[in-house]
């Protein structure tokens, strides 16, 4: 069964939540011309982002993170973007030299034998990665919606990082019915994976499908118990709030 069977339902008021989230867009695009960035983890709600911004021409750049330990499917939908859309798609890897020495020193498996080297593999994997794709640029676009995790509550759809870039989150009121009402509205690409209960998709050793009822990023680390499902790239060290794509 697919992702757009069991989830695409018209909500009311989908169509303001589209015209906002478009506005958002919109607005940044000018304010921060020529150095805004979409950031995008290629599920489904950046999906949802990407066609926005493809299909009002808004000059905002995309780019993603290579961790090296994506899902094939994942990485796939790089090639769909181009394809579909036309538009180049940015990547940022983690440094070579330091995936080697870090897996020399701690395995492949290092993520599940502590939190701390969990950690710092996805320090060196996403969030170093992360600081490249942000310099020079002032503002950034993620798919963080309220709706993800009981610490994404309060997501405003427009706040400040620690670096103090403007941080917009177009999306933040939506519900996972109305993502992905539009996929299946405007036949937006998506990561067959969702098809596979997988709603929250990372690295695919830190990746597992969810059961019913289960919280939404439960399939995300998963052996760890009682924890923010987080791996540091939406968390504010001026805030408690804790948020990541």
């Amino acid at each position: 069964m697919s992702a757009i069977s069991l989830y695409a339902r018209p909500t009311p008021n989908h169509d303001e939540r589209v015209a906002h989230a478009l506005a958002v867009l919109q607005s940044a695009a000018v304010d921060h011309a020529g150095a805004i960035v979409q950031a995008t983890s290629l599920g489904a709600e950046d999906m949802v982002l990407t066609d926005l911004i493809a299909r009002h021409h808004l000059p905002i750049a995309i780019g993603t993170l290579d961790t090296g330990a994506l899902h094939p499917q994942t990485s796939a939908l790089v090639g769909r973007i181009v394809v579909r859309y036309g538009l180049q798609v940015e990547t940022y890897r983690p440094a070579a030299d330091a995936v080697v020495q870090f897996v020399d020193t701690h395995g492949q498996d290092a993520m599940f034998r502590s939190i701390e080297l969990r950690k710092a593999c996805c320090q060196m994997r996403k969030l170093e990665p992360l600081s490249r794709m942000l310099q020079q640029r002032t503002a950034w676009v993620t798919g963080l919606r309220r709706e993800q995790s009981n610490t994404r509550g309060g997501v405003p759809y427009t706040e400040h990082d620690d670096a103090g870039r403007t941080k917009l989150n177009p999306l933040a009121d939506w519900s996972w019915n109305d993502v992905w009402h539009y996929i299946a509205t405007h036949d937006v690409p998506y990561n067959p994976l969702h098809d596979q209960f997988m709603p929250s998709i990372g690295c695919a050793p830190c990746t597992r499908a969810i059961a019913v009822g289960e919280d939404f990023r439960a399939g995300r680390w998963w052996w760890e118990q009682g924890l923010a499902k987080e791996c540091g790239l939406h968390v504010s060290t001026t805030s408690t709030q804790e948020m990541t794509a």
